[in-house]
């Protein structure tokens, strides 16, 4: 059994010992167990590049929540718990399991935990997120997260230079007017909390953009919280190499320009660029994209080798 730790937003359990076979089926010996606990708790989080705040309510804390990580045939075995000091009963709608939305996804009141197991049995990139009442406000509120299933078959996608994870979703002025949430009145975008985060040509308070060298493949893990907007994933100056709708590598499709995700959908795009430059990753819809959805990927020779990897998949 594999016990998780928790390292700057990341949660996955350890490589398995014994290397797989292309193709072969996965074996009691190679699985493994990863324990994940998730804390719904109600705190203040950054609102922008210039250090404003707003009142929202995450797992552990952060919006997006931590990144779940395990491979195909793992079990799972996750815990959420509503911290104490919270006000509403909040719970987990977890995309990677096939599961019982009336006792496993049921909502837990304030100090009270709930555990449950799957087994997530195809590879790709899921939605998690809070399924509790009203539901379109605990995900506009900043409750949701990714989790990653990696194929059993290290071979059954090309390997990744670099990783990162964005997941796009539209932020309401009023927090409490669920009304206006579910009229779709919102005026900003962003791509994991921050409007323009990683995009100094739109905001000059941004600091950081994402980063690569020439000729690697970079891999973004895409994830459409909404809750209401549908996205057209675009690279302004290349196209996407690879799509993965939910990530699944038995869906490839090649040499795509634009790719809608529905609202709670999510997919991989692999990208190459063959020289220096920068490309912005844009929701299509002009409206999204100039509200906050746009992130610059810079190809560099000197790219800072740490980004894209280890704990900088989720860049923050």
């Amino acid at each position: 059994m594999t016990t998780v730790r928790l390292r700057n937003g990341v949660i996955a359990g350890s490589v398995a010992a014994v290397m797989m076979l292309a193709g072969a089926a996965i074996t009691a010996a190679q699985a493994k167990t990863v324990k994940i606990e998730l804390v719904a708790k109600e705190v203040t989080v950054p609102l922008d590049n210039q250090g404003n705040t707003v009142a929202a309510w995450t797992f552990n804390g952060q919006v997006p929540g931590p990144i779940i990580r395990a491979t195909e045939g793992d079990t799972i075995e996750f815990t959420l718990k509503n911290d104490a000091a919270n006000k509403k009963s909040h719970s987990i709608d977890m995309h990677s399991a096939r599961s019982d939305v009336l006792t496993d996804f049921a909502s837990i009141k304030p100090g009270e935990t709930k555990t449950f197991s799957y087994v997530p049995e195809h590879p790709g990139v899921f939605f998690y997120h809070c399924g509790s009442d009203p539901m379109i406000q605990h995900i506009a509120r900043g409750m949701f997260g990714v989790v990653i299933i990696d194929p059993k078959d290290p071979n059954a996608m090309p390997k990744a230079d670099r990783e990162y994870v964005l997941i796009e979703h539209q932020i309401f002025e009023n927090p409490e007017d669920v009304d206006s949430m579910m009229a779709n009145k919102w005026k900003r975008n962003a791509f994991n909390a921050v409007p323009f985060q990683y995009d100094p040509v739109h905001d000059e308070h941004a600091t950081q953009t994402l980063e690569a060298k020439p000729g690697e493949r970079v891999r973004i893990y895409m994830v459409n919280a909404g809750p209401n907007e549908f996205s057209g994933f675009h690279p302004i100056a290349g196209i996407w190499d690879r799509i993965y709708p939910s990530g699944n590598p038995k869906n490839v499709m090649v040499g795509m320009q634009n790719y809608t995700l529905a609202p709670g959908d999510a997919a991989t795009f692999d990208l190459i660029s063959p020289k220096e430059g920068a490309y912005a990753l844009v929701n299509h819809s002009m409206r999204a994209a100039l509200t906050g959805g746009i992130a610059i990927l810079m190809i560099s020779d000197k790219a800072d080798p740490s980004m894209g990897r280890g704990d900088k998949i989720l860049v923050r």
